[in-house]
């Protein structure tokens, strides 16, 4: 637990040095262009099984029930904005830490153990230029272009099950979707997508920076990290849609 703290408290202090960094415009554009592709080209296929298969679950499990109580029209509309406001931008960000987090934790802690980050050092090259930054704008890039191609395949998913095993209209759902959401839950995801992402990055780089005691050291550090990134987002989507979304829901009411 103490070494868990510890680590939290310098993944703090390597957040405020990577604020330094970029505010310095200190960027290394060949490492952000092969972290761009690592973060989302090739976490694309994986991101869209999930959003599609939680968009026909949801709708599975809420359209039995509204049209039972004769709202079926309003299926689309709840589902988009269970979409937009959480299930795609906290879902995409799970799937995110398990396959991203724990490569920049495994990948940055064997160049630990392995000294490389002492050459770095030896070379007058900043590993937080040159490992943390990166990562960071892939992530905080690309995270959003996954969160919104999630909202459509969570929302395309959605749609074949409420129409081929519901019967609902095509127009009805998509009208529902369109009077239920409002600007402001569609910018809602991307916001929350890019703190996600900041998260995800730095305490990855920040677990594998810290990694002490050889392969096992970096098998404890990739779990750990995985685990923390995934607190780190339930926590802090929490405060998000405290601060998004008291006090809204009007837009459901006039709709129904």
């Amino acid at each position: 637990m103490r070494l868990w703290f510890s680590r939290f408290v310098a993944a703090i202090f390597m957040g405020g040095q990577v604020i330094v960094h970029i505010l310095r415009g200190k960027f290394n554009y060949p490492n952000i262009i092969e972290q761009m592709a690592l973060v989302g080209p090739e976490s694309l296929p994986i991101a869209l099984v999930t959003a599609t298969t939680i968009g026909m679950v949801f709708t599975i499990q809420v359209a039995r029930e509204f049209i039972n109580f004769g709202a079926g029209q309003a299926v689309g509309g709840v589902l988009s904005i269970a979409l937009t406001r959480e299930l795609a931008p906290v879902l995409t960000a799970v799937v995110l830490a398990g396959r991203v987090g724990s490569a920049f934790a495994a990948e940055i802690g064997t160049m630990k153990v392995s000294e490389q980050i002492d050459a770095l050092y030896i070379l007058k090259t900043d590993p937080v230029d040159y490992l943390v930054i990166p990562r960071l704008v892939a992530c905080c890039v690309m995270l959003p272009l996954l969160t919104i191609v999630s909202i459509v395949a969570g929302m395309l998913g959605g749609l074949v099950v409420a129409t081929s095993i519901f019967g609902l209209p095509v127009r009805i759902f998509l009208d529902s979707a369109r009077n239920f959401l409002t600007p402001w839950d569609i910018w809602s995801a991307p916001i929350k997508a890019v703190v996600f992402g900041a998260l995800i990055a730095i305490i990855g780089c920040n677990w594998g920076m810290t990694t002490t005691g050889g392969a096992k050291g970096v098998g404890l550090s990739t779990t750990t990290a995985v685990v923390t990134s995934l607190l780190a987002i339930f926590i802090s989507n929490f405060f998000l849609s405290w601060v998004m979304f008291q006090g809204t829901g009007s837009g459901v009411t006039k709709s129904i």
